[in-house]
């Protein structure tokens, strides 16, 4: 694990998150059961906030990517702490709005955003929408017009700029089901019939090179060819973007095969891209474009654990030995998805030496059905609480109902407190939308 001030082994060796024992937090919520550490996902919103206050002089926000961990109480911490954040669904911009997100803060974002949900969006009076298609930029023209209105709006730009990082999450490529490529000319294309639509007004562009970047020079990359496009476009058209939305992609640690990465670290990061853009935009002639950025799995991916109770263990001598807990893809998907590493312990015994390599499997009927493989774990018994680590990303925003599981709550921890941001389901929840036909009856 990456140890910090509010994640570490006590003096007993228990594992201590956000001032609580882990192991009490399982006893008195259920398992599974989502942690998330608030202390650190403030820290890592001011990181952000901070560094492109201080070497951007605030020309610019953080937008906290709702796909990694949406619910109302994150809204709540990130419009507290004076950010905006982006939506890729009615469903996630409802919740932003739900608990009280100012809708001038909010991005809506999606590569097939239904009709419905550019009403939506309009209607709430969102800051900008991000337009990955012709026919949506002509849908929303029409919807600004029936309602009187004139929306902002960024293009998705596909800069060419191969991350590396696994092949599922690099969404910058030619081929992509996201925005328009660059070196096919596509790009330029949208922006001469956006700029003649009458009511949405162009103000730049956005675009996203993938996930799980370690590299910084990826970053001073894309942001060095998109300003070289804001200019090229500005020669072309004569529209100069003031808006430049450079997406996230910054890393987090999952095991040690990942750098463990500090505060300061990330702010390395976004003051390279920083520095290239105001470089760039002097080099060229620009004018310093407004800089939004989305980091979302850096904000609350390490923030977030999840507690397990071990059930049946099964060693197969010679080939394997399968930890099960009561969790599994239902509500971690992200090793059926990608293959994903994690790390995990024993809650209670955090300092025990490593003995066995393991794999974790989850209860769900499916053979594929782990939550991680290829674990170095100490001894544990069936009854011990298991820890899996970072698991604040892409856990409980995935999860689902398959095999009819529930899905588990999430709970907040700070200074010793924990509350509950998100109710476990029952069975109830489960059967709530069934219809029973009269003929069935």
């Amino acid at each position: 694990m990456n140890e910090r001030k509010t994640l570490y082994a006590d003096s007993e060796g228990q594992l201590i998150i956000g001032g609580c024992r882990a192991t009490e937090l399982a006893k008195e919520f259920g398992t599974p059961l989502y942690v998330f550490d608030e202390a650190y996902i403030r820290s890592m919103m001011r990181v952000y906030k901070n560094t492109l206050d201080e070497y951007y002089d605030g020309y610019g926000n953080v937008l906290y990517a709702s796909k990694a961990f949406s619910c109302e109480a994150v809204y709540r911490i990130a419009a507290s702490e004076n950010i905006g954040c982006d939506a890729v669904s009615g469903g996630e911009l409802y919740t932003a709005l739900k608990a009280g997100f100012d809708a001038a803060h909010i991005y809506m974002h999606g590569n097939n955003k239904l009709y419905n949900e550019l009403e939506e969006a309009v209607s709430a009076g969102v800051g900008g929408i991000v337009l990955d298609s012709v026919s949506e930029a002509q849908a929303l023209d029409e919807i600004c017009a029936r309602s009187g209105k004139v929306q902002d709006v960024l293009i998705r730009i596909n800069p060419g700029i191969e991350a590396h990082t696994h092949a599922f999450v690099q969404t910058a490529r030619t081929d992509s089901k996201f925005g328009f490529s660059i070196s096919d000319g596509s790009a330029l294309e949208v922006i001469e019939q956006v700029l003649i639509l009458k009511h949405i007004r162009l103000k730049g562009y956005h675009c996203h090179i993938g996930s799980q970047i370690f590299e910084k020079q990826s970053f001073v990359l894309a942001a060095e060819k998109m300003m070289n496009f804001i200019s090229d476009i500005k020669s072309k058209t004569g529209f100069e973007a003031t808006v430049l939305n450079m997406g996230g992609g910054f890393g987090i640690y999952y095991t040690d095969d990942d750098p463990k990465l500090k505060e300061n670290d990330y702010a390395s990061y976004l003051k390279a891209l920083i520095d290239c853009v105001k470089h760039k935009a002097e080099e060229l002639s620009l004018k310093r474009p407004y800089l939004l950025i989305e980091p979302g799995r850096s904000i609350v991916g390490e923030s977030g654990i999840t507690l397990y109770t071990v059930g049946t263990i099964k060693d197969i001598p010679g080939i394997k030995k399968y930890i099960a807990v009561d969790g599994g893809m239902f509500e971690a998907p992200r090793y059926a998805l990608y293959q994903s590493k994690y790390c995990a312990v024993n809650a209670a015994d955090v300092n025990a030496p490593a003995t066995q390599v393991v794999s974790i499997a989850g209860k769900c009927c499916e053979s594929g059905d782990l939550v991680a493989a290829d674990v170095k774990l100490s001894d544990v018994k069936s009854g011990d609480i298991l820890a899996v680590f970072s698991t604040g990303a892409y856990h409980y925003s995935m999860a689902s109902n398959y095999n009819r599981n529930l899905i588990p709550a999430a709970v907040l921890v700070n200074e010793g407190k924990a509350d509950i941001i998100v109710k476990r389901q029952d069975y109830e929840d489960i059967v709530r939308n069934d219809v029973v036909p009269e003929r069935l009856k």
